[in-house]
């Protein structure tokens, strides 16, 4: 246990802004090669490793958490890069999103390392640029990575099992009309046809809700036309946040809204996918036996890159992520590590 907590306060220690994280990816791979794990991995700032008696006729489970940070902000009372403890709480920047999960993953992943005969294999990845959903974080490994059968995305859920988790798309969406003198009654105001298409994203509803979401969620968030006040406006820009249940691909819901509105539109990305796993999943039962409870998460991670059925879960609270004085609990790392075996108990063994 002392060892994996020395390691947290080392990865504390070090900065690990997203897309500068080459530090902290020396420290990982360095610290896996002294644990005696062969063949260690790295691609930018990406580390990974296999279990010992890998096989590849068998299922693999790929164990993830990212070890970049958000930039602290300006209500930090302490250093943020001093992992003190203090009445139990280890204190520093990404020591609860998501420091706690990559060295609680790591302890559970040099568990099962030496051992034979499992019935899934382990791909343990310690990825970069989850902050900023980065193209050189997993998503630039996962076709190295080989083919992956289940994921456990280490994030902060006080362990509980977070068994899906609300996809991200965002839309530029562009009403055209005509330029006119407002004086005269001429042209084609791109305001009022950009409003119609806005009252759709209001009201909308979709056919399909999610038993954890409920419906999709669309926002409208920034809006712009117009050069002069005496000039209708040819175009009108508004931008559209959608976030996607699992009853539903990014795709389907660009499919429907292309179909009910107007305006053209373009997404920025359909890449941070919804995800979902059975809540009947062997993996989610074993939670469920240790007391864990499900749940649909509103934040997005790197699960939302995934394309395999994936559990979000880890030490720590999300509720200090990317706050000030961030902190994790040692006896939450310690339990973490704990019914992180415990699950891989059940389904390996």
């Amino acid at each position: 246990m002392d060892k994996y907590i020395k390691l947290l306060q080392r990865l504390i220690a070090t900065p690990s802004y997203s897309r500068e994280e080459n530090l902290t990816a020396d420290i990982l791979a360095s610290f896996l090669t002294g644990e005696g794990v062969r063949n260690v991995q790295r691609e930018h700032n990406n580390v990974w490793a296999y279990n010992r008696h890998f096989d590849p006729a068998r299922p693999t489970i790929l164990l993830n958490s990212h070890h970049d940070t958000v930039k602290p902000n300006s209500a930090w009372t302490r250093d943020p890069f001093s992992p003190d403890i203090v009445d139990g709480k280890l204190y520093g920047l990404g020591s609860n999103d998501a420091g706690a999960s990559v060295v609680s993953l790591i302890a559970a992943f040099l568990h099962f390392y030496e051992a034979e005969r499992l019935k899934y294999n382990l791909c343990l990845a310690l990825t970069a640029e989850e902050e900023v959903s980065g193209q050189n974080g997993i998503e630039s490994i996962l076709p190295r990575l080989g083919e992956l059968n289940l994921a456990i995305v280490g994030e902060p859920t006080e362990m509980h099992l977070a068994i899906a988790e609300r996809g991200l798309m965002v839309l530029d969406c562009v009403a055209h009309g005509k330029a006119g003198h407002a004086a005269r009654d001429e042209g084609e105001n791109a305001i009022y046809k950009a409003m119609k298409d806005i009252e759709w994203f209001r009201t909308y509803r979709f056919p399909q809700e999610s038993e954890l979401f409920g419906n999709v969620r669309m926002s409208v968030t920034i809006i712009s036309a117009g050069t002069q006040h005496n000039v209708l406006p040819a175009e009108c820009r508004f931008t559209v946040d959608i976030r996607v249940t699992d009853r539903y691909t990014n795709e389907e819901v660009l499919e429907i809204v292309r179909k009910h509105v107007e305006s053209d539109v373009f997404p920025r990305s359909t890449r941070l996918k919804p995800s979902y796993i059975d809540p009947s999943h062997p993996i989610v039962a074993a939670g469920m036996a240790l007391g864990r409870e499900t749940y649909g998460s509103p934040t997005t991670s790197d699960q939302a890159l995934l394309s395999i059925p994936s559990l979000k879960m880890g030490p720590g609270d999300s509720a200090r992520s990317h706050s000030a004085d961030e902190f994790v609990r040692v006896d939450e790392i310690e339990k973490g590590i704990g019914q992180y075996i415990a699950m891989l108990e059940a389904v390996c063994r």
